[in-house]
């Protein structure tokens, strides 16, 4: 029976631990203020054929706080590199002088650092939901084991409870950090 529960806390928490996670990544998605490779994170290149990742045919660095610069291996990928860049829609101007492509990335302006919040705030309620979800799984669980007590059910479901609170906070702090840091001129 102990076993049991374990399990269910267990695959309770990694699932928390996986909307975090998720969350993390979708936020390196959302531009901030300054520039970073994880900009180009999406971008696909046509290497020979195949669809590739950026950063599998090119090395992809921010000289300063404006710029991305991204060098590839091969001298004959820059073409196939703008024109990645260019398809992703991610709204840079990327200029090829020959070695290598320079992307200067615009200031924000006040609205698109709001719009940016907002998507921000929607991944945030979205990893919520995903904690949620996890919680409503483990009940439900919980419920299903035969021979426990209504106090010790109650028990395991206020633990449970309280990992979910513990995982909510976690979001809400991330928020508010990279709220903080998109509305940061």
């Amino acid at each position: 029976m102990n076993e049991e529960i374990n399990f269910i806390l267990d695959s309770t928490k990694e699932a928390m631990e996986n909307a975090i996670k998720h969350l993390e990544k979708q936020f390196s998605n959302i531009r901030a203020g300054k520039a970073s490779p994880a900009m180009l994170g999406n971008v696909m290149v046509n290497y020979y054929g195949a669809q590739t990742p950026l950063a599998q045919v090119a090395n992809v660095n921010t000289p300063d706080g404006r710029t991305i610069s991204v060098q590839p291996w091969e001298k004959k990928m820059l073409q196939e590199i703008e024109k990645g860049i260019q398809i992703a829609n991610l709204g840079f101007n990327p200029m090829n002088n020959g070695d290598l492509i320079i992307i200067n990335v615009p200031p924000l302006t006040e609205e698109r650092r709001r719009e940016l919040a907002k998507q921000a705030k929607a991944e945030a309620e979205d990893a919520k939901i995903g904690v949620r979800s996890a919680r409503k799984d483990a009940n439900t669980e919980i419920k299903k084991l035969e021979d426990l007590s209504e106090d010790f059910q109650k028990g395991i479901e206020n633990d449970i409870q309280q990992l979910t609170d513990k995982y909510v906070k976690k979001i809400d702090e991330a928020f508010e950090i990279k709220e903080k840091e998109i509305m940061t001129v």
